[in-house]
Formats: C-alpha cells, sequence, structure tokens
C-alpha cells in the first residue's frame, strides 16, 4: 500500500512562490538615494529598504556592494511575499498556483539572475560587510527598471 503525503500541496506554496517573486520585485522596483558622501563625490545609490550598491569609484563599470544592507532588503522582500501568501492562502482563499504559472515565474527569476549574476561577479567589484561612509541624502525617489535611471539636477545642490 502506497503510503499518502500527509502534507497539503498548498504548504509549501508560501516558500515556492515566495523565493521567484522576491528575486523580480528585488530587481524590478526600487529605491534611489542621491547622496553626497563626506569628504568623498555625490552619488546615486540603489537598493529599498536600505541602499545597498553604488558604482565603484577605483575603476569604470564597477560596483560597491553592501552585504548587510543587501541582506536586509533581501529578507525585507522575501518577509514580504511570503506573509502576503500566507495571509492570502490562510484567511481569504487558498491559492491554486497552475503549473505553467509557477514554471513562468521560476523562469522569469531565473533569467533576471543571469544579467545580475554576471555584474555581480565582476572583479572589480567591491564588496564590504556594511556601508561606513557618513553621507547627506540629498533627495530620494522610488523607480521601476524599465524607467530612465535617475540623473538629479546638481545645480540644486552646488552653485
Amino acid at each position: 500500500m502506497a503510503q499518502e503525503n500527509l502534507e497539503s500541496p498548498h504548504e509549501t506554496l508560501h516558500l515556492q512562490a515566495s523565493h521567484p517573486l522576491t528575486l523580480i520585485s528585488l530587481v524590478t522596483f526600487t529605491k534611489w538615494w542621491f547622496v553626497r558622501y563626506i569628504d568623498g563625490p555625490t552619488e546615486v545609490i540603489t537598493g529599498f529598504p536600505m541602499p545597498f550598491v553604488c558604482r565603484g569609484w577605483h575603476t569604470s563599470l564597477s560596483l560597491q556592494i553592501y552585504i548587510t544592507e543587501l541582506v536586509i532588503d533581501v529578507v525585507t522582500y522575501f518577509s514580504f511575499w511570503f506573509l502576503i501568501i500566507y495571509l492570502i492562502n490562510k484567511y481569504i482563499k487558498p491559492i491554486k498556483v497552475p503549473r505553467f504559472l509557477s514554471i513562468a515565474l521560476l523562469s522569469l527569476s531565473v533569467l533576471i539572475c543571469i544579467p545580475v549574476g554576471l555584474m555581480a561577479f565582476n572583479p572589480d567589484n567591491i564588496y564590504t560587510i556594511t556601508r561606513e561612509d557618513e553621507m547627506e541624502i540629498l533627495e530620494t525617489g522610488f523607480r521601476f527598471i524599465w524607467e530612465e535611471p535617475v540623473e538629479p539636477d546638481y545645480s540644486n545642490y552646488y552653485e
């Protein structure tokens, strides 16, 4: 006699759907911060809720990536999606995700991870545990990946 699986398919839905939605939303929606580093340049840094990446100052086409802030952002996005899916599944209506939608979400997240991975593994990037430079926030805003990159008007801050 075959042993029945006592675990409901909806029990693992929270994790299955949260992973790709976390990656997709982390890349597609972000906050930009136009800052002036104390004893440093003005810079546009990105990340939500905490800024975790900016241009590298030592060479072109490099990035500075702050690990602690990145981990906090990933955990925030994951917690958001996990909580939304869990609450809908538990209190509103059980979610039944068709197989093709699950495959589409996983495929999209993999397609997003490829260019992000290529940029992240650039040997010229600088990885630090946390952002230790003091900075003054001049302007902030939100943007989606398909919107034009932010170019703040420097004349508002320098005479």
